[in-house]
Parts: C-alpha cells; sequence; structure tokens
C-alpha cells in the first residue's frame, strides 16, 4: 500500500487556467466553452468536441499537440498520456511533481470535463455486443479518476450542472477546495455507477447469474422527505433499466412521491401488468387489497373496489389500459394517493385536477411480467439477487389430483386468484370468481389464519364466497387450511402441492366434494 506523501495542504481556490474538455453529449457545449473563453480559461479538447467548439469561432487546442501523438486505433487512444494524467495528477505545491512536469513539459489542466460514452443507452437502444464493446469508454473513466484523486487542485465535471457550477465559481475569483472535493465524490460516484452497469451487461451476456463480484449502480431521482418512518432519511435511485413503472413515469400531478408511495405503487402496476383483460388493481401497504377484470376500466375498478373499500381508502390504483373520464371519476370518490397508468385521456387529467394532493402517474407503456430481470433486497452486512418471478401458468400446466375435476369457468378463476396471489405477501390466500378478488389474506405466520382472514374480509363487505375458488400461492402443509376455504364456500382450490401430507389434503379435498389441481411452482413473496 503506498504511503501518503507528505505534500503541502491543497489551496482552497485556485484560479483555473487550463480546461479539458472531451463530451459525448455535447449539450451545452459551446456555452460552457464560451464561458470559460470569457473567463481566460485555455481550452484542449478531442474529435468532435473539439470540432464543435471550434465550429462555434472559439479558440481551442488539439489534445493530440499537448501529448506529440496523434489519436489512433479508432479512437481508442487519445488521451491515455502522460502529459495528459501528469497534467491532471501532478500535485502543484509539491517540488519533485514540480520538478517532473518542468523536466517532461507537462503543464497542469485545472479542470476536466468528461461526460463519458453512452453505454447505457447503447444496450438500452437494442445494440449488438460489438456495438455495446465499443461504447465502452476507456480514456473518459481513467481521466476523471485522475482528476478526482487530485482534486486539492482539479474540478472534475460529469455533468452540465456540475461545469455550471465551476463557472459560477470562477466568475467569484476560483474553485474552491470544498466544491472540488463535492465534485470529486460526485466523479468517483460516476465511474463507479458506469463500470456498474458494464459489469452487470456483461455477466448476462455470459449468462453468468452469480459472478464473483456483483456492484449496483444508480442516479438520484429524488431526495425522498422521510422513509417508511418520518424518522427515517430516504432517497429514490434510478438504474437506467428501461422498464415502464414508477422510475420511469411521467407525473402529471399531485404531492411529491413518498418512500411508501414508490413501493406501493410498484407493487401495483407490476400485478396490473400481469393481466392481457381491462384490469385495475387496488393496493395498500404493498398487498392487493381488490383486483378486478372487466370490460373496461370502469367495470374493473368497481370490482376491485367492491373486495375491499375500507382498505381501498388511501390506496394506490394502477390500471393497464389509458385511463380515461369515466373511471378517473369514479377513483376520485374515494380518497387515493396514486393513480398510475400507461397513458391517460386529457378530460380524465382534467377530473383529477380538483384533487390537489393525488398523484398522477403516466408510465407510456406497460412493464412486460414474463421479461427476465433481477430484484435486489438488502440485508445485514449483504444483499440477496434472485431473477424476478416470470411464472405464467395456464390451463396446460395444472395438474388435478381430486376426484372432481374443474369447469372451465373454475378454472379461470383459480388460474386469477393464483396470479394475484403471487403479488400478495406469504402465507397468501385469495379467494376469487368472475374476475374478482373476493377476499384477500396476506403475511400471517399460518396458512389457515391467512384463509379465515380473507373469509372474513369478505363477510364484511357482503361478498358471498360460494363458487369461489381460492388459490394459495404455497403448499397447505396440514389440511386445516383447505377445509377453512372449503368451509368459507370455495369450490375449487389451487395450489402447488409437493407437502408430505398431500395425500391427507387430497383426502379433505374430495370429502368437501371440491376440485382441486396442483401447479407444481411456488410463488412465494416475502
Amino acid at each position: 500500500m503506498p504511503a501518503a506523501p507528505d505534500f503541502p495542504p491543497s489551496p482552497d481556490t485556485v484560479v483555473a487556467k487550463r480546461a479539458l474538455i472531451s463530451v459525448s453529449d455535447k449539450t451545452g457545449l459551446i456555452e460552457t466553452a464560451r464561458a470559460l473563453h470569457d473567463l481566460g480559461v485555455e481550452l484542449v479538447s478531442t474529435g468532435g468536441t473539439k470540432s464543435a467548439i471550434a465550429a462555434a469561432g472559439l479558440p481551442v487546442k488539439d489534445v493530440a499537440d499537448l501529448t506529440g501523438f496523434p489519436e489512433m486505433m479508432d479512437g481508442r487512444v487519445k488521451t491515455l498520456h502522460p502529459i495528459v494524467h501528469g497534467g491532471l495528477l501532478g500535485v502543484r505545491g509539491a517540488a519533485s511533481h514540480k520538478a517532473a512536469m518542468d523536466e517532461h513539459g507537462i503543464g497542469g489542466i485545472d479542470i476536466l470535463y468528461v461526460n463519458l460514452y453512452p453505454f447505457d443507452a447503447t444496450v438500452a437502444g437494442g445494440g449488438d455486443f460489438e456495438t455495446c464493446v465499443e461504447n465502452i469508454d476507456i480514456g473518459g473513466p481513467a481521466m476523471i479518476r485522475s482528476a478526482a484523486k487530485n482534486h486539492g487542485y482539479v474540478a472534475v465535471c460529469t455533468a452540465p450542472e456540475d461545469m455550471a457550477r465551476v463557472v459560477e465559481a470562477l466568475k467569484a475569483g476560483g474553485t474552491t477546495l470544498s466544491l472540488r472535493k463535492d465534485l470529486a465524490a460526485r466523479a468517483f460516484a460516476r465511474t463507479a455507477t458506469y463500470d456498474a452497469a458494464i459489469s452487470g451487461w456483461f455477466a448476462g451476456q455470459l449468462g453468468e447469474t452469480a459472478p464473483a463480484r456483483r456492484a449496483i449502480g444508480g442516479e438520484l431521482k429524488q431526495t425522498l422527505r422521510y422513509g417508511e418512518n418520518p424518522h427515517q432519511s430516504a432517497a429514490f435511485y434510478v438504474t437506467g433499466e428501461q422498464r415502464p413503472g414508477v422510475a420511469n413515469a411521467r407525473q402529471l400531478q399531485g404531492k411529491e412521491l413518498s418512500y411508501n408511495n414508490i413501493a406501493d405503487t410498484d407493487a401495483a402496476f407490476e400485478l396490473a401488468a400481469e393481466f392481457d383483460e381491462p384490469a385495475c388493481i387496488i393496493v395498500k401497504h404493498a398487498n392487493p387489497c381488490g383486483v378486478g377484470l372487466g370490460a373496461d376500466l370502469r367495470q374493473a375498478y368497481a370490482r376491485a373496489l367492491a373486495c375491499d373499500p375500507v382498505s381501498a381508502f388511501g390506496g394506490i390504483v394502477a390500471v393497464n389500459r389509458r385511463l380515461d373520464r369515466a373511471t378517473a371519476m369514479q377513483v376520485c370518490e374515494t380518497f387515493t394517493e396514486v393513480v398510475i397508468a400507461p397513458e391517460a385521456d386529457d378530460d380524465a387529467v382534467a377530473v383529477f385536477e380538483a384533487k390537489k394532493n393525488l398523484r398522477l402517474l403516466v408510465t407510456g407503456g406497460m412493464p412486460d411480467a414474463f421479461r427476465a430481470g433481477e430484484v435486489f433486497r438488502s440485508v445485514s452486512g449483504g444483499f440477496l439477487v434472485q431473477s424476478r418471478d416470470t411464472a405464467r401458468l395456464t390451463a396446460a400446466d395444472l395438474k388435478v389430483v381430486t376426484k372432481r375435476a374443474p369447469t372451465d369457468e373454475e378454472v379461470r378463476d383459480m388460474l386469477f386468484a393464483f396470479t394475484v396471489a403471487k403479488h400478495v405477501k406469504s402465507n397468501a390466500i385469495v379467494f376469487a370468481r368472475g374476475g374478482q378478488t373476493l377476499g384477500v389474506g396476506a403475511g400471517q405466520m399460518n396458512r389457515k389464519d391467512s384463509a379465515r382472514i380473507a373469509a372474513i374480509r369478505a363477510a364484511d363487505f357482503g361478498l358471498d364466497l360460494k363458487g369461489s375458488a381460492c388459490a394459495s400461492e404455497a403448499f397447505f402443509p396440514f389440511a386445516d387450511g383447505l377445509i377453512q376455504a372449503a368451509e368459507a364456500g370455495a369450490t375449487a382450490v389451487i395450489q402447488p402441492g409437493g407437502s408430505m401430507r398431500d395425500a391427507e389434503v387430497i383426502a379433505a379435498a374430495d370429502a368437501a366434494g371440491i376440485a382441486m389441481v396442483f401447479t407444481g411452482v411456488r410463488v412465494f413473496r416475502h
């Protein structure tokens, strides 16, 4: 490990004399270059960035004029040179560094502005392997890291807002040490997220589900007022994954989203994406309290609300169709925190304008519920990673294990109920009929209690469970849970099977005269 050298203290203020600019995204480039030139800063640049600055009539020196080497190897090598990195890393107040810079003709670089090749955008745009590799920036991250390490003298910028702060500082007399430290921290975070995106993509290309090292990168989208509770701090980061949902949605109106709003809205929209028919989901505390299908969204919402109108108060509403005025008017009759939809009609938006605090989000599309992906969860000292649950069942996947086979209508109800149960916290029991949830039991420590609570909730709102389908997201370890469902009125049960007591459970189903199918698929959600 290198020992810390005895460098003199970094100056509080640095008056910049030279800036190296090499940007892929040239938004605001000319304004920035002109501001630096007007402040007396010499401009050094590369390739297309230099051409753009020169075309604007501003004096700019090519980095090749500093290094004595031309850009080569299709642009792969242009800034990887001691003249460049010496200019970024040289400690101006250290005699040995100054001597080396003088001996080798290395001039100091006081400002670096680099925003990296668009790797994320290339991947998101469907670029092939070779194109993605060519959009892995090498010189950019290397320069950023050099400049950030030498923040005692160099201001490193990776975004237009960074440059805006530097320009303002120069107008006030020079970049301050506190500013340069802050920019360095931002720069190291930028290269870390960039490398995380590349390493994650590369592991995916190789089919590695558990690489030896794993990095997760994110960009701050929103600093939240607080976390799950007011005494907890929180922030919302986006990963760059182009998946329609709360992270990429446009908020058309309403208060700022809270930590719990974001989590619940994600849960609601992901469930809405499971259905092909018009669907409405109402979520409260990450659990669906009502799910309805219908000929249109208005009917779907009415069915979802009927399942548990009490819990729907202050809930999250997600739909999988363009939101219309009639549905918006229905939603406004109940206090709702968030509504999320792929799109919304102008007159639907106008309806919500009367509810100033209601957050209305549009995503531009629905997520693909069956597209492979990963989900993460933190634990003390680490994190868990698993593939997204993309299980989808059809009638052909069901194994009838009872004497009575289910009717076609019961099969439809069972598949619907099992899909909902996939999004309910375990232990989960869901009663459903005719594309509508009738009772949801969530998060209990035993399956019998989940079945009992689901039946109680149905009774509370006058919903008859007679002839309903009951879904359990995991097997019944004992017959008591199934008996509870049968006594509540269920005539068909869907469950994974696989218990040591399957025979006992099947016998109980036969004794009750109900049909039961095994899926062979468990859909726990903890």
